[in-house]
């Protein structure tokens, strides 16, 4: 199944993509696709629907992060083989744990907002995995048992935050606009072995990435294992796995983002995203959230 999520933001609509890929509204069946509608009973019970008895999402509907409600947004750094080696940086022997803020989620074709005083915010396509049953202390060889599916993540991400302010990678990572996912949730049965599908991303119609989730270094089961001795994983949590060559801090002189550039990925069977850098000064004021902005130094 292709789960999708449509609608405004904030108050998206929980929606299964029919065969004709169409988005049928899941509202009378599920709240949300979140939390619990994701664990494996769920899942049987939507997987039992006809589609054709589903009325169909007005045409036109913006589309929304494809999990909501996300809890622990858990993100693994060089993980593939080939992005280590052009960042110079040896393979890791265990998996490099982050985290990326829950409320850099947006949108797969929402804006990315350039924070204020960036100057290298960079491209990463990842492949995302989402969680669907509580998961602690689990083995590798059952961990697969604990994912609903999968999705595409652009870990955009700030380098000179990341890796010149000190500390930890956090600083360059959960940036508002800088978790993409979606356009789906393609459930774990429709992707039947993760570590074989092709990747790419585009800026303004150039191909910077171009790769294979076939160079992982550490798969999905051991990643998942990995991720559930260090903290509990709840239906809902996303891990976004790390990325193939060809990021911009990688080149030879480095390339960032600019207001105005166009980000465009795909994942094979999961969809694809397209994203517009903007200008901090250029977002849409969020009227239910406000906040009190301030120009102090930290």
């Amino acid at each position: 199944m292709k789960l999708v999520r449509y609608g405004e933001a904030g108050h998206e609509k929980p929606g299964l993509v029919d065969a004709q890929g169409r988005i049928r509204d899941l509202s009378a069946v599920v709240p949300d696709i979140a939390g619990a509608s994701l664990s494996a009973q769920s899942l049987e019970r939507l997987r039992s629907l006809d589609p054709s008895d589903l009325p169909l999402a007005p045409a036109g509907q913006r589309i929304g992060p494809c999990v909501g409600r996300v809890g622990n947004f858990v993100a693994i750094g060089l993980n593939y083989a080939d992005h280590a080696a052009e960042t110079g940086a040896p393979i890791p022997a265990e998996p490099i744990v982050f985290n990326k803020a829950p409320s850099c989620i947006v949108g797969p074709n929402d804006d990315v907002i350039l924070p204020r005083g960036s100057r290298k915010t960079d491209w990463e396509v990842e492949l995302a995995i989402v969680i669907g049953e509580r998961a602690s202390y689990v083995g590798a060889n059952e961990a697969l048992d604990f994912v609903a599916g999968y999705c595409i993540c652009n870990d955009v991400s700030e380098r000179e935050f990341q890796l010149e302010r000190g500390g930890t990678w956090t600083k360059g990572k959960g940036c508002p606009t800088f978790g993409p996912l979606g356009p789906w949730l393609v459930t774990r049965d429709e992707i039947p072995d993760p570590h074989g599908l092709d990747m790419w991303l585009d800026v303004n119609g150039e191909r910077m990435q171009t790769g294979s989730t076939k160079t992982m270094i550490f798969n999905v089961p051991q990643i998942v294992s990995y991720v559930s001795h260090f903290m509990i994983l709840e239906p809902g949590d996303v891990i976004t796995t790390g990325t193939p060559p060809g990021v911009g801090m990688g080149m030879k002189p480095p390339r960032f983002l600019k207001p105005g550039d166009v980000m465009s990925l795909g994942i094979a069977g999961l969809g694809e995203q397209r994203q517009r850098v903007i200008a901090f000064e250029e977002r849409a004021p969020d009227t239910s959230h406000p906040v009190r902005e301030r120009s102090a130094s930290v």
